[in-house]
């Protein structure tokens, strides 16, 4: 049984790119979620803050390999969970980092993990965790665009993604 969750880590380039490295993910789309208008929105819209989207992956995962307690934690070590509104140079509302389910059943997990995660540090986490409300897919220029251009901007260290082809494995 396939799983989806929403998660917002800064630019979605890096994201998709760490994400899709990890075994027993399925598939991941990049998007916008949780914007203040349900019509569908440009990069050029989100790009101005004024739309209330949040740059994200839409996560596709088979739960008996990759439980979400550990898709979450692997999630946790590819965000700054203290910035608000900022992952590495990349800073704006788009760039804010959150946990979108669909799953009501899943709250419990994702509030267990970011407590977990807290105590390791002494600012609150800036996480946004709430339903999926909307979620609009990028264009083709932005899905699996490190794969397209692998010289591309990242935010993330290299490091990350050889570090997510074994962290499940």
């Amino acid at each position: 049984m396939e799983k989806t969750i929403y998660l917002a880590a800064g630019c979605f380039w890096g994201a998709q790119h760490y994400l899709k490295q990890i075994c027993g993910i399925i598939e991941t789309e990049t998007g916008f979620a949780n914007g203040k208008s349900t019509d569908p929105v440009t990069y050029e819209e989100v790009y101005t803050d004024r739309t209330g989207y949040a740059e994200a992956v839409r996560v596709v995962f088979d739960p008996e390999v990759l439980p979400l307690r550990k898709l979450l934690q692997l999630y946790f070590m590819s965000i700054e969970p203290t910035s608000v509104n900022r992952q590495g140079e990349d800073h704006g509302t788009r760039y804010r980092t959150g946990i979108y389910y669909i799953d009501p059943d899943d709250v419990a997990t994702i509030r267990d993990v970011c407590r977990e995660v807290q105590r390791d540090y002494s600012s609150p986490l800036a996480v946004e965790v709430e339903p999926i409300e909307v979620f609009h897919p990028a264009d083709e220029y932005h899905q699996d665009y490190l794969d397209k251009h692998p010289d591309g901007y990242c935010h993330l260290p290299q490091a990350l993604f050889e570090f997510a082809r074994k962290a499940n494995g």
